[in-house]
């Protein structure tokens, strides 16, 4: 169930809809997304898909999930992972314990855009949405995403849930891309000898939405950006660059030098 704190009252970030024109433009919608290494390891990056603005997620025609009511738009890029890939402990506060929900740790989210020669860079915190994101241990999620949720329609919240969204995010997926949710533990040894225990396998189809082994593996990464760096290329003379920082509803836009 929704927050009550989300307000239609909040401001659209200035960034956002240049941000999100230029993504459309990005086939496959990869970036980069930066963490720090659990083990005080260091900064850990890899390649990721962006999946839309957390509430506004584009469904796929073939998404057979039930979807929430369009009422809220955020400014908060989303991905998928798999609860047991490095990027979970990256991601997860100290004090997490077993929740399947939860974070809050430093990210950095960098996209290039070839076509308008434009670089983006999103730094904020990083959250994950499992599923007992509507429990009682999913609160401190809810409660830090929440405020970024700008109410765009007078439909009831109570309509709206959180673990229906994550749902749909699943049911945005593939039948395959929902099977890699069932292969064997991601960077583990590998053993020619010895198969991986079932119902783990490589190359699983799933079109059961909620097929409990693919599920207990998903979550949906929730990005919410404190400051956000647009640098401009596109004119091979005179590079621009913008800063904005997130000052607590608002947003205060600055103009660098590239």
């Amino acid at each position: 169930m929704a927050t009550s704190k989300a307000s239609s009252a909040l401001i659209e970030a200035p960034w956002r809809a240049a941000f999100l024109s230029h993504v459309q433009q990005l086939d496959p919608p990869t970036f980069v997304l930066c963490t720090l290494g659990a083990q005080n390891s260091g900064v850990r990056g890899r390649t990721v898909i962006f999946r839309g603005m957390w509430a506004g997620l584009p469904v796929h025609p073939k998404n057979t999930a039930r979807l929430n009511p369009e009422i809220y738009r955020t400014h908060l890029p989303t991905l998928t992972t798999d609860a047991r890939m490095e990027k979970t402990p990256e991601l997860m506060a100290n004090d997490s314990g077993n929740a399947q929900s939860g974070g809050g740790n430093p990210v950095e989210a960098v996209f290039w855009m070839p076509e308008v020669q434009t670089q983006w860079r999103l730094r904020g915190r990083g959250y994950l949405i499992g599923p007992d994101i509507d429990t009682d241990a999913g609160a401190s999620v809810r409660a830090a995403l929440t405020p970024h949720m700008r109410r765009i329609a007078e439909s009831s919240s109570e309509s709206w849930s959180w673990s229906k969204e994550l749902t749909a995010h699943f049911g945005n997926l593939g039948p395959l891309m929902r099977g890699s949710f069932r292969n064997p533990p991601p960077g583990s040894p590998l053993h020619e000898d010895q198969p991986p225990p079932e119902p783990l396998g490589l190359g699983q189809k799933v079109d059961n939405l909620d097929d409990d082994v693919a599920r207990s593996n998903f979550r949906v990464v929730v990005i919410v950006p404190e400051e956000v760096d647009k640098l401009d290329l596109s004119d091979p003379q005179r590079g621009r660059r913008w800063n904005y920082k997130d000052c607590g509803g608002s947003w205060k836009e600055t103009e660098l030098w590239p």
